[in-house]
């Protein structure tokens, strides 16, 4: 199965669009296990890794939450919060205990008012992030769904 390169924050954000944003970060750890957020709760914040790794998961009737994808070092944990109406479309979990940068929405996305440049290269580096994990979903739906070999790029 291929995937491409999660575009993680060191190499999504030119430097100086990077160091703002981390002056608005704080320190979290997680507990492995702990919930981070639930399918459908009000998306206020977004976290980028430093260690560990979280769950993204989706919830079946009937059934546990189904992981979607892993994330780990340097990735974004969380990108509903640019987009109304603000709710997370997935849950999270800590699948190790996890330390990571955390970002309050609202005063990021002030920030980004202020900065119209600050502002486009989030926009910019959020959105690949929600390509590259849609692109990633669309290939397990193949090696679930498809002909045999059909989620493998050739």
């Amino acid at each position: 199965m291929f995937a491409p390169p999660s575009p993680s924050l060191p190499r999504a954000l030119p430097a100086e669009h990077r160091e703002r944003l981390m002056a608005a970060a704080r320190e979290a750890s997680f507990p492995q296990g702990t919930r981070l957020f639930e399918e459908g709760g009000r998306a206020d914040r977004f976290w980028v890794i430093r260690t560990g790794t979280v769950e993204l998961d989706m919830r079946v009737p009937g059934r546990r939450p189904v992981t979607i994808e892993r994330l780990g070092h340097n990735e974004l944990v969380g990108w509903s919060w640019l987009f109304r109406p603000h709710v997370w479309h997935l849950g999270a979990e800590a699948a190790t205990p996890v330390r990571a940068y955390e970002f309050d929405a609202a005063s990021v996305l002030a920030l980004c008012d202020e900065d119209a440049e600050l502002g486009r290269e989030v926009t910019r580096w959020v959105g690949e992030v929600v390509a590259h994990r849609l692109h990633s979903a669309r290939i397990r739906l193949l090696d679930l769904f498809g002909p045999y070999g059909a989620g493998v790029a050739g």
